[in-house]
């Protein structure tokens, strides 16, 4: 209803206001908007504007301060209303697909690197949750390599693109040979069965590869009891130094959301993401200890196979434009992956 009221000029006014918060962190007054724009009018129809603005919840003033700053519900208007997103430069992107394109095939590492980007191109602190899937882990490849001895690597791979090593010691020593038969014969055997498939082809297994896949079996039963479970984070350091959180219990805030599963998971499961990217300012009402807080979330993956979540967590003062810009490519970037994976 308010979109309705404002005339055009008190958007603009709305706009310039916050954009100029993002910037400085610091009340913006009539003559500062006036130094950076020439809207046509006087100091003190400026004024008024402001003032108009104020009155309907959108801006208020710190103390005796003449500036304004923007309200979580400027903050909300803005979003809905006047924001454009502020693209990653070509520059940018291509620098972010060459780094995604370096990366080894483990999903792990490509978590990893999905915050470290996405911290280092909004200046905020990124989290990402392992891709949950929708169904049980499915076997991919399995390798048994010799260590010494009678130590046994196995590397497992599953379809959703996990991997898990794990050391065996085995009862007597085993040659390579020995070893890489009994992995030919499982990869030809269960690929693509989950734990329940793999029990029901025990039978037709070698006694050696039948040990080994009642061990395969418990390690996909463990990841799957924890998958989605960890949280992967970056950049805390840098949302730190933004002139909010200099309050101890905003730091407590920031520092609970990025490291917390159970907060985290609350806010997160709200929210429907198939209407796109998500912004919470100052929790939406729904979270008082988000109240000097924003975060911009999206989801990655697939429905059919697997999804996860992937944001940015911020001071109110952030800069959203460039924020939803970011997290769209990168999530954009880690569906790919997870298609590839199932692909």
């Amino acid at each position: 209803m308010i979109s309705q009221t404002l005339t055009e000029r008190r958007q603009k006014v709305l706009h310039i206001v916050i954009q100029e918060y993002v910037r400085t962190g610091q009340p913006v007054s009539s003559k500062k908007i006036l130094d950076i724009h020439n809207l046509g009018v006087s100091a003190a129809t400026i004024r008024n504007d402001l003032a108009a603005l104020e009155e309907k919840g959108l801006l208020t003033h710190p103390h005796t301060s003449a500036g304004r700053v923007p309200t979580d519900a400027g903050y909300r208007y803005y979003v809905e209303y006047l924001i454009a997103e502020e693209e990653l430069s070509l520059v940018e992107r291509r620098r972010i697909r060459a780094e995604f394109s370096l990366a080894r095939q483990e999903l792990d590492q490509w978590l990893r690197l999905s915050t470290t980007v996405l911290a280092n191109a909004t200046q905020g602190a990124a989290l990402a949750t392992a891709p949950r899937a929708s169904m049980a882990s499915t076997f991919k490849h399995v390798e048994l390599v010799a260590i010494q001895d009678r130590r046994v690597l196995l590397v497992l791979v599953l379809q959703s693109g996990t991997v898990k090593q794990q050391l065996l010691d085995l009862d007597k020593p085993a040659e390579q040979a020995t070893l890489t038969t009994v992995s030919n014969e499982l990869n030809d055997r269960l690929i693509g069965e989950n734990g329940a498939k793999i029990q029901q082809s025990m039978a037709i297994l070698s006694p050696f590869a039948k040990q080994i896949a009642l061990l395969i079996v418990d390690l996909m039963e463990r990841i799957d009891n924890r998958e989605g479970r960890q949280i992967y984070r970056d950049g805390l350091a840098k949302v730190l130094d933004a002139h909010e959180f200099v309050d101890s219990e905003s730091v407590r805030t920031i520092v609970q959301i990025l490291e917390e599963r159970t907060l985290l998971e609350q806010v997160v499961g709200d929210y429907d993401y198939r209407q796109g990217i998500q912004v919470i300012i100052a929790g939406d009402g729904r979270y008082s200890e988000l109240q000097e807080i924003g975060l911009v979330i999206g989801q990655y993956g697939s429905t059919d196979h697997a999804t996860g979540i992937l944001g940015v967590v911020g001071p109110l003062h952030m800069s959203y434009g460039r924020t939803i810009s970011a997290v769209r490519f990168v999530s954009t970037l880690m569906s790919d992956v997870v298609q590839e994976i199932h692909g």
